[in-house]
């Protein structure tokens, strides 16, 4: 498009990586790599997972070498070795989990191996905390600089790896899936970080699974799919369904493909479930067929009590009954024999061992019926491994590959595949679609709604209102550690829930 007078040609790109290709071994994770990020602009990178982003990301940060393509910062060529030349040339990367040293400072963790020294050759610890202090006011985040680094939040550990970039001149922040771990509250405070730098200058590439935030925080968006570059829009020009059919290459038709279900006994009743300042009185049933969804921010206790039903953390008072008996409490393997799965929220740390193959994984819960005299047969372990990755259509080149290779959709696939082996009559699953794609999570959620359809019962706890709304049959809110509000499908509006997960309202009971 031919430029008239009024228009002015867009700034010169801070990065620009075009046509970049990786592979490991026989894998190819880059198949055609292009984004650019121009100074004074968010940039949104989406894709599914498997799709090519986290390689993409790990080439700009000069963990990976492509092994082909085009690569240059502030228009001069570069080939990155290791991540300290991406670093020296302005490109800094904030990660979901930021890695602090715990012992040290604040300001410490901000210039650890660089501290500024005095005459002497002595760290200057007062220039330190004024420069420290200096960073943080820029960024309007009032933090102190002398405050150890353990116990901060994820999200104030966030904030110190931006502040770390920018006294390092970063000009490029790529921040990868943010806002996963964060509240409400939060996100926004982040939000306003990023649209600050932005606006002195400061390009920033923004990867997100939700689309809320690509179209409140970012100028332009680029869709990548199954390790290529699709294309790259304004995101004034472009919505929700067409980002999807990009992504996706197809239409999804429905993300929460809800099937009707029978809902049949009451499975599991807690009455009463109290922990001392953690949850209180906490009432909840969840009967055959049905989908109880546990919402509520950040913090309520909603994972809490599933790990106390689960019999994984203790409780003070209150009764857990599972098809009108008792259950043991503390006592996780007495939940499994009553029938009761549980998927945790961090599938990387409590339901996988990441270094295990895919087949040894999927088949953790069948360990004594796979073993013969205490040795583990292996040609049985691998039919299971088959039936279920099969059945939830797990991606993966082998059974034999450690399962941390795989795509974090199909990480969350494996442990559903291993719960759902021990045939179960209720399903808890906390925050079953975190950091996964729109496609996957469009098949999670029709797998959940196949089992409540087989009179499975389940108990999903999630932070996604969409999700919440679109699949559950019936939901149980919660503020600060109690139940507000207790909704049938029909009455469970986002105004009603929103209500009931910010304040406490009278409880209403179905």
């Amino acid at each position: 498009m031919a430029l008239d007078e009024h228009t002015s040609p867009p700034a010169a790109p801070l990065l620009d990586l075009r046509h970049a290709t990786k592979s490991f071994g026989a894998v190819q994770a880059l198949v055609d790599g292009s984004i650019e990020v121009r100074p004074g602009e968010i940039h949104a990178l989406i894709g599914e997972n498997g799709a090519g982003k986290s390689t993409l990301v790990k080439v700009l940060a000069g963990v990976h070498r492509p092994d082909g393509g085009e690569f240059s910062v502030g228009g001069e060529p570069v080939s990155f070795r290791s991540p300290a030349e991406s670093k020296a040339r302005g490109i800094s990367v904030i990660y979901q989990e930021p890695t602090l040293f715990p012992d040290l400072s604040v300001a410490e963790n901000i210039f650890v191996g660089r501290q500024p020294r005095g005459r002497l050759g002595l760290i200057d610890r007062a220039a330190m905390r004024v420069q420290a202090f200096d960073l943080f006011t820029r960024l309007g985040v009032p933090i102190d600089p002398d405050r150890q680094a353990e116990g901060l939040s994820i999200a104030d550990q966030q904030i110190i790896e931006i502040a770390k970039a920018i006294s390092l001149d970063a000009s490029v922040l790529v921040m990868d899936e943010p806002t996963a771990a964060l509240s409400g509250a939060e996100v926004a405070r982040l939000f306003t970080v990023a649209r600050g730098l932005r606006d002195r200058g400061a390009g920033i590439l923004f990867i997100s699974h939700r689309f809320e935030e690509v179209f409140d925080l970012c100028d332009r968006v680029t869709v990548m799919r199954d390790g290529a570059y699709i294309a790259t829009h304004a995101v004034g020009d472009v919505t929700v369904d067409g980002l999807v059919r990009e992504m996706v290459g197809r239409d999804v038709t429905t993300l929460f493909p809800k099937e009707p279900a029978v809902i049949g006994e009451p499975l599991l009743t807690v009455r009463g479930l109290t922990r001392a300042g953690v949850f209180q009185d906490i009432d909840l049933t969840v009967r055959s067929g049905e989908i109880v969804a546990l919402a509520g921010l950040v913090g309520a206790g909603r994972s809490e009590v599933a790990r106390a039903v689960f019999g994984v953390d203790p409780y003070d008072r209150g009764t857990v009954e599972f098809g009108g008996a008792a259950l043991k409490a503390r006592s996780p393997q007495a939940a499994i024999d009553a029938g009761l799965a549980f998927v945790p929220e961090d599938r990387r740390k409590q339901g996988l061992v990441m270094d295990l193959s895919v087949a040894r994984n999927a088949t953790l819960t069948l360990r004594k019926q796979l073993a013969r005299f205490g040795v583990i047969d292996a040609r049985r372990e691998r039919r299971a491994a088959e039936e279920w990755t099969g059945r939830l259509q797990v991606k993966t080149g082998s059974q034999d590959l450690a399962v941390s290779t795989l795509s974090g959709g199909n990480q969350q696939k494996v442990v559903l595949a291993k719960w759902l082996a021990t045939d179960p009559k209720l399903l808890i699953v906390d925050e079953p679609t975190r950091g996964i794609d729109v496609g996957t999570k469009a098949e999670v959620h029709r797998l959940i709604s196949s089992l409540a359809g087989r009179g499975i019962g389940v108990l999903m706890i999630s932070s996604e209102l969409p999700e919440v709304l679109g699949m559950a049959d019936t939901v149980v809110v919660m503020h600060e550690g109690r139940v507000t509000a207790t909704l049938d499908r029909a009455d469970a509006t986002p105004e009603a829930v929103l209500h009931a997960a910010s304040a406490a309202a009278p409880e209403v009971t179905r």
